[in-house]
């Protein structure tokens, strides 16, 4: 069984390196991509254009994005009943307090700040695979 992953990202970089970092993964991920806030939630409610669109295990949500913004995401997401059970994790380049104070405030089950590093990086997605993949046990999980 495949770990289905959403990642909300409008940065290309970020998107290529994500991916590439879970490819180097030992967990079968599929990642689905979305490039801001509004079609997060369309994907997330199964509307046009992602009418086939599957539940995510696992949500990775950028916080600086057009239209809304991570934190806007999240206080959707965090509210909604069909919604709030899946595991929410911020993945950003700030590191301001007040960011990460305001990302829990909206329910985020983990606040991490992506390293400029490519090899920080990859650290972080495989620590990442480890806990939210192999060792947290999930609402959607069938085991």
């Amino acid at each position: 069984m495949k770990f289905r992953i959403l990642l909300v990202e409008d940065s290309l970089e970020d998107i290529v390196l994500t991916k590439l970092a879970f490819s180097k993964s030992n967990v079968p991920a599929e990642i689905d991509v979305v490039n801001d806030g509004e079609e997060c939630l369309s994907f997330l409610r199964k509307e046009e254009p992602f009418t086939d669109a599957k539940v995510p295990d696992l949500i990775l949500l950028d916080l600086n994005m057009p239209k809304l913004n991570g934190k806007q995401v999240l206080e959707v997401v965090k509210t909604d009943p069909e919604l709030k059970h899946i595991p929410t994790v911020v993945l950003s380049t700030s590191k301001h307090k007040v960011d990460v104070e305001e990302s829990y405030e909206r329910f985020a089950n983990s606040y991490l700040a992506k390293p400029i590093d490519f090899n920080e990086f990859l650290d972080l997605v495989k620590e990442i695979e480890t806990f939210w993949l192999k060792i947290v046990k999930l609402p959607n999980s069938t085991e």
